[in-house]
C-alpha cells in the first residue's frame, strides 16, 4: 500500500481553492480605459440569447448576385458550421429562399459592453477568404498584384482541415493545414516548379498578405502549415475561419435589430445564488453525514465546479469562450450531481470497512478500490451519451463527429447548439469528476488520515 505524504492534502487543497478562485474571478490589470486580462473568469463567459440577449440580422447576396436555391443552402450551412466553430452554441438561422435572405439570430459576444450590433455581425459575416498564390508581389495599398495576382495555386475549399499548434522550439504559433486530394496534387506541382529556384509561395487571408515562405523542397505529402507573428489565439481564430468554410458569395447586411433576453441577467444572478445555496447545503450534508471524508468531498467539488467553469469561460487558452445556455447549465448541474453520487458512494464503502473491522489505512484503500467499478459504470454511461451528443450535433469537423460519421446520418438542426452544449458542459463535468472527485480526494484523504489526531475510526463514520 503506497504511502502519501502529510503536505499533499495541504498541496492539493491550496490548488483547488486556487484554481475555483482564478476560474470564478479572472485576473486582470486595470490602467486608466485599459484593461489587460490574463486569465478569463466568470465575467467573461458568453451568455445565451434567454440570458443576456443577442442580434438578429438578416444577411442578403449582393445586387449582382441572383442567389440559387443551391447557394442559399450552401451559405446557410457555412453560417451555421461557423456559429458552432465559434462556440456559439445557442443560435438561430433561418433561410427565406424565395426572397434570397438568411435570418440569424446569436449572443453578444462575451466581452460586448456597449451592445453594437455591427461588432457582432462582423465577427460572424466576415468572409475570411484563404488563397495561396505564386510570388509576394503587392501594390501601394498592399494588395495582391502581378503575378501573385493572376496565379492563385489553392483555395480554402483545397484544405480539408485547419488546426493551431505551437512550436516550442522557435517558441512561435502557427496554423497546420491538411489538403484536399485536389489540393495536394495542386500544391505538389506548384512546389515542385517553385523549389528549383527557390521561389515564394505568399498566404492571404481575404486581401491581406499573412506569410510569404520560401520554397526549398516539393511538398507532396498534403500537409502545409501557416506560420508568422501569431499569438496563440490568433492562430486559433484563423484555423477556426478556415474550418468554417468559404461562402459562395460575400454577405451584406439588409437590416438588423437586437434582441431582448427571455430571462435576464437577474434571473442568471438568482440562478447562481440558488446554485451557491444548494452547493452549501450539500457540503453541509456531506461533512455531517460523512465526518472527514465529507470534507474532502467538499474539496474535490469545488475542483469539479472550477473546471466546469473555466472550460467554458476561455480560462483554458486552447478552449475559447463557450456560449453557455440553460441546457449548458443543466449539464453543469447533472455533473456535479454525479459528483457527489461519486464521494457518497466511496465514503459509504470506507465507512463499511471501517465497521468490518479493517484499518483506517485499509479502509480508505478498499473503499476506494470497491467504489471505482460502480462509478466507472456510472460515468462512463453519461460519457458515452455525451460523445454521441457533441458529435451528432457538433461541428461536422470535430473528433467525436468523425468518429460517428460512419455509424449516424447526420443532419442540420434547430437544437444542434444547444443540444451540443448540454453534451459539451456534461462530458466536461465528468471528467472533472474522475480527476477530482477520484483521483485527488484520494490524495487527500490519505494524506490526511496520516495526522495522528486524525487515526480515530470515528471521523470516518465507524461506531469504536
Amino acid at each position: 500500500m503506497k504511502r502519501v505524504g502529510k503536505p499533499v492534502f495541504f498541496v492539493v487543497a491550496v490548488l483547488i481553492v486556487a484554481f475555483l478562485c482564478t476560474s470564478l474571478l479572472g485576473i486582470s490589470t486595470t490602467y486608466g480605459d485599459r484593461t489587460d486580462v490574463y486569465i478569463k473568469g466568470g465575467n467573461d463567459i458568453r451568455w445565451g440569447i434567454d440570458i443576456r440577449g443577442g442580434v438578429e440580422v438578416t444577411f442578403t447576396p449582393p445586387e449582382d448576385v441572383d442567389a440559387t436555391e443551391t447557394q442559399m443552402r450552401a451559405a446557410e450551412a457555412v453560417i451555421q458550421q461557423r456559429l458552432i466553430t465559434l462556440n456559439i452554441t445557442d443560435s438561430e438561422v433561418y433561410t427565406d429562399y424565395s426572397r434570397d435572405r438568411i435570418i440569424v439570430r446569436f449572443p453578444w459576444k462575451e466581452d460586448e459592453a456597449d451592445f453594437d450590433p455591427q461588432a457582432a455581425i462582423a465577427e460572424l459575416g466576415e468572409t475570411a477568404r484563404l488563397t495561396f498564390r505564386e510570388g509576394n508581389e503587392t501594390d501601394a495599398e498592399g494588395k495582391p498584384t502581378g503575378v501573385t495576382a493572376e496565379n492563385i495555386i489553392l483555395e480554402g475549399d483545397d484544405v480539408s482541415e485547419a488546426g493551431a499548434y505551437y512550436d516550442p522550439e522557435n517558441q512561435t504559433y502557427g496554423v497546420s493545414l491538411t489538403l484536399s486530394e485536389s489540393g495536394t496534387q495542386k500544391f505538389s506541382d506548384a512546389t515542385t516548379r517553385l523549389s528549383e529556384d527557390n521561389g515564394t509561395i505568399s498566404i492571404w487571408m481575404d486581401d491581406t498578405m499573412i506569410s510569404a515562405p520560401t520554397v526549398n523542397d516539393p511538398i507532396t505529402d498534403g500537409q502545409a502549415s501557416i506560420t508568422g507573428n501569431f499569438t496563440a489565439e490568433e492562430a486559433q481564430d484563423l484555423a477556426d475561419k478556415i474550418n468554417s468554410g468559404a461562402l459562395p458569395f460575400a454577405l451584406e447586411t439588409a437590416n438588423y435589430s437586437t434582441i431582448d433576453p427571455s430571462l435576464g441577467t437577474g434571473a442568471r444572478d438568482v440562478m447562481i445564488l440558488a446554485g451557491a445555496v444548494a452547493f452549501l447545503l450539500v457540503a453541509v450534508f456531506m461533512i455531517c453525514m460523512y465526518r472527514l471524508p465529507g470534507v474532502v468531498a467538499v474539496i474535490a467539488l469545488m475542483g469539479q465546479l472550477a473546471l466546469s467553469v473555466a472550460a467554458v469561460s476561455g480560462y483554458l487558452p486552447f478552449i475559447p469562450s463557450f456560449t453557455l445556455t440553460l441546457p449548458g447549465i443543466a449539464g453543469i448541474i447533472l455533473a456535479i450531481g454525479m459528483g457527489v453520487d461519486a464521494n457518497v458512494i466511496t465514503s459509504e464503502r470506507i465507512r463499511e470497512e471501517i465497521r468490518s473491522g479493517k484499518s483506517i489505512d485499509g479502509a480508505i484503500e478498499l473503499g476506494y478500490q470497491r467504489a471505482f467499478s460502480a462509478i466507472l459504470d456510472g460515468n462512463m454511461t453519461v460519457v458515452i451519451v455525451a460523445i454521441i451528443l457533441m458529435g451528432a450535433f457538433g461541428p461536422p469537423s470535430s473528433l467525436f463527429a468523425k468518429l460517428l460519421n460512419p455509424i449516424f446520418f447526420l443532419f442540420g438542426s434547430t437544437l444542434a447548439g444547444t443540444v451540443y452544449s448540454f453534451g459539451y458542459t456534461l462530458l466536461v463535468g465528468v471528467i472533472g469528476n474522475f480527476i477530482f472527485g477520484i483521483l485527488c480526494s484520494k490524495l487527500m484523504l490519505k494524506s490526511i488520515s496520516r495526522f495522528k489526531a486524525f487515526r480515530k475510526p470515528k471521523f470516518y463514520g465507524g461506531e469504536r
